[in-house]
């Protein structure tokens, strides 16, 4: 990378930061949904076969 304005390299930075960390958390909340989605459909099925 050519050595720009430190400043700049500094706000590019931390904006990419901030992106990475916004992604994250979406990825975390789909995976919750999923993962809740799961058990429930599993818990579902239980309790149609248990009746």
């Amino acid at each position: 990378m050519t050595s720009m304005n430190p400043e700049i390299e500094y706000e590019l930075m931390k904006n990419h930061a901030s992106e990475l960390r916004k992604a994250a958390a979406e990825h975390r909340r789909v995976r919750e949904a999923q993962r809740a989605n799961k058990s429930e459909r599993r818990s579902v099925f239980g309790k149609r076969r248990s009746s």
